[in-house]
């Protein structure tokens, strides 16, 4: 039995890449930073900070497009994925990123951006293919 699983929460660091494959499937791609605060031995407080790539396709990467923006808070869960390529110096190059599954919008950021786009709807607090929100505007 195996396992290959990552959530992380963090912030986006700029805003994120919009691409097409074969002009009919996009992917969206940003970097996401996590901090870890701790004190040393001396009893200073400390801060070490990760950047990771994620990549999402189809559906989530509409909905990054739409919602996701530098210094937005997400939760973004899905796996590790290893790409090696040849560049065109011929150098091979190696990239460990995130493919996201599921995603959630977190954070007051999110909430003021959505503010100043009064011509989109509101971003959905959560966000997973296949998964409908309940309608809590209902009289009953």
């Amino acid at each position: 039995m195996s396992l290959n699983k990552v959530m992380l929460i963090g912030y986006v660091g700029k805003d994120p890449e919009i691409r097409y494959l074969d002009k009919s499937v996009k992917v969206a791609t940003f970097r996401l930073a996590t901090s870890e605060r701790y004190r040393d031995r001396d009893g200073m407080l400390k801060e070490v900070t990760e950047w990771h790539t994620v990549s999402v396709w189809r559906a989530l990467a509409d909905i990054v497009e739409k919602y996701v923006r530098k210094g937005s808070q997400i939760y973004v869960e899905g796996r590790l994925r290893t790409r090696t390529w040849t560049d065109r110096n011929g150098a091979e190059k190696t990239v460990t990123e995130i493919a996201g599954d599921n995603m959630e919008l977190l954070g007051r950021a999110a909430a003021v951006q959505d503010a100043k786009r009064p011509a989109e709807k509101p971003a959905p607090q959560v966000i997973s293919p296949g998964t409908e929100e309940a309608d809590d505007d209902l009289p009953f």
